[in-house]
């Protein structure tokens, strides 16, 4: 079942992606969410167009994401859309058996910029836990794909190209390793997400590191599972924002917990911290 989740998947990315490309460095409208964070037509467009494919296909599978929020199943006993649980054992998880979470542009401030550090999410959760991601970065044509049970696979191919000669291209990946804390390469998206508190700890962990980069979004996760980072860390997040780079970076032999050591999941997802050397 998770070869034809993949699948899907992979159409999902493909058609966000041709709705995303033609608007990336066009500087079309760019407005501000509540939480100040920037929103643009294509955030829109391309996630009410994977809604629509993932309605057409699985009925029965409740949708989260970011722009339109939660949209449960037909059958679902509670209506149909409803604010997404913040807290741990919410009972509206028992309605949520499939949930695909989708973010058509995390990171919308590199691509406003035209930086290539974003991309476009999916994940596809079972009770919660995510099981397969991927992450699409439509413009530089790259693609992480991740699924419970698999190694994490990595293609960069031009967008035009056929899906069967791209997926022809995938390669697996894996992280590196990275003996200590002092020649590790750091990452984080921004401190303006963490409390004062949160900051001091991160502030304490960068100094202690080889190198530390700001911004990255989702993209950082992408360069640690291939290799090219050896930690990641996060606060602040929401569901679409690190669900589907579970199963990618867990695929690549790294590890991806809460700040707490625990399993990040659908009602867990705040704090965040990504290593790729698991030893």
């Amino acid at each position: 079942m998770i070869d034809q989740y993949l699948t899907f998947a992979h159409q999902l990315a493909d058609v966000a992606g041709d709705i995303i490309r033609p608007y990336f460095g066009a500087h079309g409208q760019v407005e501000a969410k509540t939480d100040e964070s920037p929103l643009t037509i294509a955030d829109r467009e391309a996630e009410h167009a994977m809604r629509k494919m993932i309605e057409r296909a699985y009925p029965e599978h409740a949708i989260y994401g970011e722009e339109f929020g939660l949209q449960l199943a037909a059958s679902a006993a509670v209506p149909p859309l409803v604010p997404f649980p913040t807290t741990h054992h919410s009972p509206l998880t028992a309605h949520l058996t499939y949930t695909w979470v989708i973010d058509p542009i995390d990171g919308t401030r590199a691509f406003i910029a035209g930086r290539k550090e974003w991309g476009t999410l999916i994940a596809l959760c079972e009770n919660g836990i995510p099981i397969l991601g991927i992450l699409d970065q439509p413009v530089t044509g790259e693609r992480w794909v991740g699924g419970r049970g698999m190694a994490t696979l990595y293609s960069s191919a031009p967008a035009s190209e056929p899906d069967p000669r791209r997926r022809a291209r995938e390669m697996t990946i894996k992280t590196r390793p990275c003996p200590s804390l002092s020649e590790a390469e750091f990452s984080t998206t921004s401190v303006n997400y963490f409390t004062p508190t949160q900051a001091a700890r991160v502030v304490k962990l960068a100094q202690s590191s080889r190198a530390t980069v700001k911004d990255g979004d989702c993209y950082a996760y992408g360069l640690l599972a291939r290799g090219l980072r050896d930690i990641v860390i996060d606060a602040g997040l929401k569901p679409y924002d690190i669900l589907a780079l579970v199963p990618i970076i867990e695929g690549a032999g790294g590890k991806i917990t809460g700040w707490d050591g625990s399993a990040v999941t659908l009602n867990n997802f705040r704090e965040v911290m990504a290593v790729g050397d698991n030893s």
